[in-house]
């Protein structure tokens, strides 16, 4: 079971007390009682949460807008109520203004008319609990959103970073190829020229045109395309692995790509005669 529904009645009229107890007796309350503000103070600090407090306004030593006013200050989300026998409007007022009263009930009280405040009152404090409970929800949800937020910049940079990395690599190794002393070609499992390098241009261009984005048969001579060919079928005599050949002055590298199983790098190289 859950906590109980306890209403605190403060009095320093034993009688006034009673009469609350029997008021809410076919209530599903637990009515607590003190004959002062002081021992309401103790009670409250001791018995867990309270939702209401019904409190006389005249009484000796700390009166009920001086009782409530520290209830609104140590326990905010507790629903205060005063019950007064005088009519006092400048009472009322300062009850309302000082300890922020819920409502303020004239004595002799009417039975109904109480049980009905006390249950809208209730009804009052469960609404503030759970505002309380989705604002500290949505809070926690922007924490944790900020969190992710962040975490994705963080990311952001780490990519940006890296991929500046790989260009700068990319770019180094381009260049590294284009020095090298001999044409080199790659192409894609159908055939596509995707990469050659400035000798291979030089070699190449000049005998059959542009290169990159060609098909190898068109590019490549006759010699070429049959060294291609059989360096192919070596790799699938092989189970898909890597293969070489060479004639001449030519010689074909396949390169399987480990992160891509189904991309094919095939390097042409045209080396001098005797090397």
């Amino acid at each position: 079971m859950g906590e109980p529904i306890r209403i605190l009645c403060i009095d320093d009229e034993q009688n006034v007390l009673r009469s609350l107890k029997r008021l809410f007796l076919d209530d599903p309350y637990e009515v607590l009682t003190a004959p002062s503000g002081a021992e309401g103070l103790l009670i409250l600090a001791q018995s867990g949460t309270v939702p209401v407090v019904i409190s006389d306004y005249r009484m000796p030593g700390m009166n009920g807008v001086e009782f409530l006013s520290e209830v609104r200050k140590r326990w905010p989300g507790t629903v205060r109520i005063v019950l007064s026998g005088y009519a006092d409007t400048g009472a009322i007022v300062s009850a309302i203004n000082e300890g922020q009263i819920y409502r303020f009930v004239a004595k002799p009280w009417n039975d109904d008319e109480l049980r009905i405040t006390v249950a809208n009152a209730l009804e009052r404090y469960d609404l503030g609990r759970k505002n309380l409970e989705l604002t500290e929800e949505l809070r926690r949800k922007n924490d944790e959103l900020t969190a992710l937020n962040r975490d994705l910049e963080r990311r952001v940079v780490e990519r940006t970073e890296a991929l500046t990395t790989q260009n700068r690599l990319l770019t180094e190794s381009l260049g590294i190829l284009d020095n090298l002393p001999m044409a080199i070609v790659g192409m894609d499992p159908q055939g596509t020229v995707f990469q050659c390098n400035r000798k291979g241009m030089v070699c190449f261009g000049n005998r059959i045109g542009p290169v990159i984005g060609a098909n190898r048969r068109d590019v490549l001579t006759d010699a070429q395309n049959r060294l291609v060919d059989e360096v192919l079928e070596k790799s699938r005599e092989a189970g898909n692995g890597s293969a070489s050949a060479a004639d001449g002055m030519h010689q074909a590298v396949l390169e399987r790509n480990p992160y891509t199983a189904d991309c094919v790098i095939l390097i042409v190289h045209e080396v001098p005669s005797g090397a």
